[in-house]
């Protein structure tokens, strides 16, 4: 991401907000269209980026760390709480087949349990229209996003998710990915709550222009750190030491839990070699119940 394009760098970044978004999100674009090997790893990490700034928004208390423990420390079938469905819903977006989908609004109203509501349908239809709408990509994300908040602390979750998808189905990205809700400040839901449509399109504008800034340096950080992982493989020992590299390029986090061919302890000793080696990273900082990530 050029200087000039990161909004911190100017003094009044309202002149142009418009701009600002167009070019942070020109600088995302060749991300965003390529296949990256990381692709998914760098979704997983904005939508518990995304999904810790909302969680704050609708008044729970998870951090990025608590969501992550809510949806990786809950066994298969049970129910991971509020907590791990609100990450579930943002880990949704980054999902290649919601664009290629015409039921991807069935689907965030299943994830969100609105498949009854009568008020989120006729929202969706409205939301449909906006997607035909000839706006630019910016600002029809932002009028899709206000149009959600009239569902209240549903809505709140729904308007980042609902923006993210369409403004990725506009720029014809090969999948969504979790921007708006990481770039938006708590008082710019304010104005959207108010009915100050220019001000809130030029607040989703910054919000676009930070948010993607936050991403082309996640994405230039993860890079670094696979190639690392990558160089460090011949190193390690352990049946399922190839599987488990490919799972870091691959997934946010994941436990040292027994393999097909190994043990819990063997597991283990895996990833302390990995962490002492500098290419993975105990995630959680406890002493049981661990998590590691790249």
């Amino acid at each position: 991401m050029p200087d000039w394009a990161r909004v911190e760098r100017h003094e009044n970044p309202f002149e142009g907000p418009i701009f600002l978004a167009g070019a942070a999100l020109a600088a995302l674009h060749p991300a965003a269209r390529h296949d990256h090997p990381i692709g998914g790893l760098w979704r997983q990490r904005l939508a518990l980026k995304a999904a810790a700034a909302v969680a704050g928004v609708v008044g729970r208390r998870e951090d990025e760390s608590g969501l992550r423990d809510a949806h990786y420390l809950t066994k298969a079938g049970d129910d991971p709480g509020p907590a791990g469905k609100l990450l579930r819903v943002y880990r949704a977006i980054g999902d290649p087949h919601r664009l290629a989908s015409d039921e991807w609004a069935e689907d965030v109203l299943d994830l969100l349990d609105l498949r009854d509501s009568a008020e989120a349908g006729q929202l969706f239809r409205e939301i449909g229209r906006a997607m035909s709408q000839t706006a630019g990509p910016v600002q029809a994300a932002a009028r899709a996003a206000a149009a959600c908040l009239s569902l209240g602390a549903t809505g709140r979750i729904l308007a980042p998710w609902v923006a993210d998808m369409l403004l990725a189905q506009r720029l014809r990205w090969r999948a969504p990915i979790p921007l708006l809700a990481i770039g938006l400040r708590s008082g710019d839901w304010r104005s959207a709550r108010e009915g100050r449509t220019d001000l809130w399109e030029d607040c989703c504008a910054l919000a676009y222009a930070r948010a993607a800034a936050t991403a082309l340096d996640l994405h230039a950080d993860l890079g670094r750190r696979a190639m690392q992982l990558l160089e460090a493989t011949p190193k390690l020992r352990g049946k399922e030491a190839s599987a488990i590299v490919e799972r870091l390029l691959a997934e946010d986090a994941q436990s040292a839990s027994a393999g097909r061919m190994t043990s819990d302890r063997s597991s283990r000793r895996l990833f302390e070699r990995l962490v002492e080696l500098g290419v993975a990273r105990e995630l959680t900082g406890r002493p049981t119940f661990r998590l590691y990530g790249l």
